[in-house]
């Protein structure tokens, strides 16, 4: 039988191998091998060109699920997320997960369980009956994570959290090298009157001002305790604490620069800013972390932050699962840190000379 353009096919209208063999005028099995990886050394790379070409021509492609079967593996791996639906960042871990799969023709299946830990255990259980060849489970903010029951049962890996028991792998963001480059970039522009506004205990504010300091201490700069104020990750909590900083202080007195927890934070110093008639960068320096999608680039003046690498969490917790369905052994467990580059745009500037 053929279709409307003359092309071979079977009864079902989709093309088969064998029509690609017939086609190309190979042997099945030669078709075979080229669509399951095994043509290197059997097949001369003429052979596998003229059977590519043929199936490009039939517009076949390879049945997933017959693939399947054969390999014991779906070429489909689960991705359980706490907040898809309301986290800025979720769509650069998702795309750096998903693209990275497609790339070993892989599909990712995704569930958000809105942070409710039976959903969790509820999504591992629906993706283990669907025999996914291995799960990430994904963090849209830096913590510890209590591991979903059922998650040891297949390869598995954590991307942007760390398990409360240490047993999974997991990548994460570098979190303290993070704060240590945004006090180096204050530093170079000469600044040595600095504060830290945001965050809490969470992980990730510990860390950037752990880093923070740590690099300031190498060259013999102390921040004050009272110009670190742990105020929260919201643009209210920016911008009343630097009120508290700037606005009876003398010029000689404030910071000239501060580091903010998060770009929420830094949206509310520069307002703040704005309404104490303190120019930005020209008296005051301010440096965020995230580069939070459709805000950091849009302020006034547009923001210097620290880049969070979501999408390159997504990648490489993929390749991390990827490597472990491949090979059919989960390595110890380990923690990869991504560095957080500095995006410069128009908020930091030499120290002012008062």
């Amino acid at each position: 039988m053929t279709n409307a353009e003359g092309r071979p096919t079977t009864g079902t209208g989709r093309p088969t191998s064998r029509d690609v063999a017939r086609l190309a005028g190979v042997s099945h099995t030669a078709v075979s091998f080229v669509f399951n990886g095994r043509a290197e050394g059997n097949l001369s790379p003429a052979t596998q060109e003229r059977i590519r070409l043929a199936a490009a021509q039939l517009g076949y492609r390879p049945d997933p699920v017959a693939r399947g079967l054969r390999r014991r593996r779906t070429a489909v791996i689960g991705l359980v997320t706490d907040e898809i639906a309301s986290s800025p960042f979720a769509g650069r871990l998702l795309r750096g997960a998903m693209e990275t799969a497609w790339a070993s023709e892989h599909l990712v299946l995704t569930i958000d369980s809105g942070g409710d830990p039976a959903k969790e255990d509820a999504a591992v259980a629906e993706l283990l009956d669907r025999r996914v060849d291995g799960i990430i489970y994904a963090a849209m903010s830096l913590r510890r994570v209590r591991v979903p029951e059922g998650l040891h049962r297949t390869h598995s890996v954590l991307a942007n959290c760390l398990p409360e028991d240490g047993s999974l792998s997991a990548v994460v963001p570098a979190e303290r090298a993070g704060g240590r480059t945004a006090a180096r970039l204050l530093l170079d522009h000469g600044h040595r009157r600095v504060a830290y506004i945001g965050g809490l205990d969470d992980i990730a504010s510990v860390e950037r001002l752990g880093g923070f300091r740590d690099a300031l201490r190498a060259e013999g700069v102390t921040v004050p305790k009272e110009w670190v104020l742990r105020t929260g990750g919201e643009i209210a909590a920016g911008h009343d604490g630097a009120v508290r900083l700037l606005a009876d202080a003398e010029p000689a007195r404030r910071p000239t620069a501060v580091f903010c927890y998060n770009d929420r934070v830094a949206a509310g110093v520069l307002h703040a800013a704005t309404r104490l008639g303190i120019a930005v960068p020209a008296e005051l320096s301010v440096i965020g972390y995230d580069d939070q999608e459709h805000m950091a680039a849009f302020l006034t003046p547009p923001l210097t932050t620290m880049a969070l690498p979501h999408r390159q969490m997504g990648e490489s917790a993929t390749r991390l699962l990827l490597d472990a369905i491949t090979t059919g052994r989960t390595p110890p467990a380990t923690i990869r840190r991504l560095a957080c580059p500095v995006v410069p745009r128009s908020s930091v500037g030499p120290a002012p000379t008062v």
